[in-house]
């Protein structure tokens, strides 16, 4: 059985079609769009999970959800590749940045979007939060000026992770040319011919 992505356009499961390019692992992708009210995700993918919400994978008999618990298992199920880096600081760092793209990077961005849709209100405290998505701004551009990938020298899973809230706050969060490092590293990811062939199989993608 070919592993099956459930996907939803402008979403997470765009970092899983490109981890799989990566690898060279066959795949079917199964394609969603989002209401075009509410910008949810539609309840078919509720059939496939419970939580309806993409990226959904599915590889002999097992549902794997939640970007970071499919990075990994698609990490091991390709014998280690694009896993932490042999180097003790390395895999230290990857292991980190597995973690902080959705767990304190991305909950920010979440609510500054969510405030962009709220009228009047909603631009004051936009403005409140922004010094604290600068502080996370700031701390990725130190890391990337330091060194050309999230863990070390080598492009690995980790960058993939990073990838989707840094497109997100290139869009929508101040994101720009005074973070050159990190603009440079977005430049350099879009190349990748894998991340081309993800974008091809997923279909249109907002943030590339």
């Amino acid at each position: 059985m070919t592993l099956r992505v459930h996907h939803l356009e402008n979403s997470r499961s765009q970092r899983i079609l490109w981890m799989l390019e990566e690898l060279g692992l066959p795949y079917e992708v199964i394609r969603y769009q989002r209401d075009k009210v509410t910008m949810l995700a539609p309840p078919e993918l509720k059939r496939v999970h419970p939580l309806g919400k993409s990226p959904v994978i599915e590889d002999h008999g097992r549902v794997v959800a939640e970007t970071g618990a499919i990075i990994d298992y698609l990490v091991h199920h390709a014998d280690g590749r694009l896993g932490p880096p042999s180097h003790r600081d390395d895999a230290l760092r990857w292991t980190f940045f597995m973690h902080y793209a959705e767990g304190s990077l991305m909950p920010p961005l979440l609510v500054k979007l969510v405030l962009s849709k709220v009228p009047l209100l909603g631009g004051i405290a936009q403005k409140k939060l922004q010094p604290m998505i600068d502080v996370h701004l700031d701390y990725v551009e130190a890391e990337l000026a330091s060194r050309p990938w999230f863990a070390g020298q080598s492009f690995t899973a980790a960058d993939i992770m990073m990838s989707f809230p840094l497109e997100a706050a290139r869009s929508r969060a101040g994101l720009d040319g005074r973070y050159p490092a990190t603009t440079a590293w977005l430049d350099t990811i879009h190349a990748r011919p894998a991340y081309q062939a993800a974008l091809a199989a997923g279909g249109p993608y907002a943030y590339a």
